[in-house]
């Protein structure tokens, strides 16, 4: 079944537009069928388990080491900011996506309140930066399979696992979102497991040996050892393992109840960031000293190690295997979505907004996991040329999301209160005050990336990126009044003959 395209904004800089009716606010799509034409066949438990593990990276587990190295135990301040500032960004969010659930999410918000330049953009940036991530978690994933199986080169446990979750992907978006159930679950589990485990250690109780106090959070040069700077430099470390709280979003519309299901998600996300990011880290700073070289390497597995958990080793890797899958997982699914959002509106190939007979857009699917696949050849290839060249030039991504997410949703809030204020079931904070204060925030973090020597390079051609994207959609822009008149004329001819 083919889809429709939406109704779109004026051209670049243009006023935003009235946000589409999506009928009842309280209600889902009838028939099966989301408003976009896909296949409403996620159901409440997928949702909540996508919006409770999609906090959960494997970022989390693999890369906190290097945070707690920067910042010290002043990494939990790191962390308490940054995620201070996806809540607010996700509230935001929530508000326009209770609104008017989207399949591409903050890119359709932000072609409707910005204009067409604005949704391209961000929806190809985003896209490519999913596409990335699907080579960089193929490579993680065949890493610690290579590990366990060292018969089986590397690339072939990296394909094999590319093909099995494609595969997934194409049959139905239920068999996305029950694959999606099982690894979050497995996550959830583990680090809740984690923080009580390791709870009852700082106090004394079993498994540890002794109350381990709060000596390590002051003691080895105290909670800031490298000074109140370090708390920034720790924040661009943690702040790109919290991309993916926004996937409940995009995922909402294959749903039957997607106003629901948002307000559902955006409410829990606070809960959701201080217990599985601030309460684990907790742990591993309040356990250990934060300078242990254990800790910087991998530092959910020095804790089961100090607390002499059997074969810890061995169930991080099953943790960060499955982690690393479910990132795998989700980013096709969310890099397809945002290519059938973009073929939709016309910012891609019209072959995009089709979908096969399971309801799922199965040339989206095609096309970002073709480019995942180059990517995981040039990790192989180009480790240090093209492929960190992907890296960096979609490293902050992140941050330009986040923006966007912002000025839209100060334009589209005027437009809901003045069209449809009974469709804002969702408000942000102390607006636009509290808008305002946190596009300061983000440009502040932007501007420190460009100071901070380890930022810089990343920030610059993630700049460059940037400003490509945003001259080709601005080009496509200016092109389309003309191919429209054209078209007009053409009909016109051919009425007249």
């Amino acid at each position: 079944m083919g889809a429709h395209p939406s109704p779109r904004s004026p051209g670049a800089g243009g006023t935003p537009t009235a946000v589409p009716p999506v009928g009842d606010p309280g209600s889902g799509p009838a028939g099966g069928q989301s408003q976009d034409g896909l296949q409403a066949g996620l159901k409440n438990r997928h949702l909540s388990m996508i919006a409770i593990g999609g906090v959960i990276g494997a970022g989390l587990f693999v890369g906190s080491g290097a945070g707690i190295a920067a910042a010290g135990p002043g990494i939990l301040l790191s962390y308490a900011l940054t995620g201070l500032l996806v809540v607010l960004v996700m509230r935001m969010l929530g508000e326009m996506a209770a609104a008017s659930p989207a399949s591409g999410s903050f890119s359709a918000y932000a072609d409707r309140a910005l204009g067409r330049w604005a949704g391209f953009t961000i929806g190809w940036l985003y896209w490519f930066f999913w596409s990335v991530v699907l080579a960089v978690e193929a490579t993680a994933a065949g890493a610690i399979l290579t590990g366990w199986v060292p018969a089986v080169p590397q690339w072939a446990w990296a394909l094999l696992v590319m093909i099995v979750l494609t595969g997934t992907n194409l049959v139905s978006v239920g068999s996305f979102g029950e694959f999606e159930f099982w690894f979050a679950g497995i996550k959830v589990v583990a680090i809740v497991v984690f923080i009580v485990v390791g709870a009852l250690a700082v106090f004394g109780l079993p498994p540890g040996d002794h109350a381990a106090g709060m000596a390590n959070l002051t003691g080895h040069g105290g909670f800031l050892p490298h000074g109140p700077g370090a708390i920034l430099s720790g924040m661009l470390l943690v702040v790109f393992s919290f991309m993916g709280s926004e996937i409940v979003t995009l995922a909402a519309g294959e749903s039957p109840n997607p106003v629901q299901a948002v307000r559902k998600a955006v409410n829990s996300v606070i809960w959701r960031i201080a217990l599985f990011y601030i309460g684990s880290i907790a742990v591993i700073v309040t356990l250990l000293p934060w300078n242990d070289p254990a800790v910087v390497k991998s530092p959910y597995v020095a804790v089961l190690t100090s607390l002499d958990i059997p074969y810890a080793g061995t169930v991080m890797d099953v943790v960060v295997l499955t982690a690393v899958l479910s990132c795998l997982n989700s980013g096709l699914y969310t890099a397809s979505r945002m290519a059938f959002s973009l073929g939709q509106r016309g910012d891609a190939p019209k072959s995009f907004a089709t979908v096969n007979k399971g309801g799922v857009p199965a040339v989206a699917i095609w096309a970002s996991v073709a480019f995942g696949f180059i990517a995981t050849i040039f990790s192989y290839t180009s480790k240090d040329t093209i492929f960190q060249f992907l890296l960096n030039s979609s490293g902050a991504v992140a941050l330009f999301v986040w923006l966007v997410i912002c000025f839209s949703q100060l334009r589209m809030r005027r437009t809901l209160e003045r069209e449809t204020p009974e469709r804002l079931t969702v408000r942000m904070w102390l607006y636009p005050w509290l808008t305002y204060a946190t596009i300061g925030l983000i440009v502040f973090v932007v501007g420190y990336m460009f100071y901070d020597p380890d930022g810089r390079e990343q920030m610059v051609l993630s700049v460059v990126a940037a400003v490509v994207v945003l001259a080709v959609g601005l080009i496509l822009d200016r092109r389309r009044p003309r191919e429209r008149a054209a078209d007009a004329g053409t009909a016109e001819v051919v009425e007249r003959a």
